[in-house]
């Protein structure tokens, strides 16, 4: 497989606060056949360029592969774990208490598109689509979001 550098790539340095925080496959399961820094760079192409995964570039592992990686990772909580885990380091280096003392919520009606998932009609903001709730520490760091049906 060809290597190619892409601007949502990991460097070397976030690659080494993240790789402990990705699990390994199962010890008794299947040999991990595709490089795990490989599965984590190409979801993150796909959060950042938002392409469809069908248009996953050729250079990263296949699209079964990394779709399976993220949506194990995301049953299993470990993208809500590295979330909490580089916010409270974050919080530590500007010199804050790891937990937040206070938080600020915010919603957002968005327009979808005909297909991909459950929406509704927001009548205040006349808009159908999703609303999505967003909790932020004083920093701006995400504590926790939520996207549901527009009402």
């Amino acid at each position: 497989m060809e290597v190619c550098s892409y601007v949502s790539d990991l460097t070397d340095a976030e690659w080494a606060l993240l790789e402990p925080l990705i699990p390994r496959s199962h010890p008794a399961g299947r040999r991990q056949t595709y490089p795990l820094r490989r599965i984590v760079d190409a979801i993150f192409y796909l959060l950042r360029t938002g392409a469809q995964w069908r248009l996953l570039p050729h250079e990263y592992p296949p699209r079964g592969a990394v779709f399976y990686h993220y949506a194990q990772w995301r049953e299993d909580g470990t993208w809500e774990h590295v979330t909490q885990v580089l916010r409270e380091s974050y919080r530590c280096q500007t010199g804050r208490n790891p937990q937040p003392s206070a938080a600020i919520i915010d919603s957002q009606s968005v327009k979808t598109s005909e297909m991909g998932g459950p929406r509704g009609y927001d009548g205040g903001k006349k808009i159908n689509g999703r609303k999505r709730h967003l909790l932020v520490d004083t920093q701006g760091n995400l504590l926790k979001n939520k996207v549901h049906p527009a009402d």
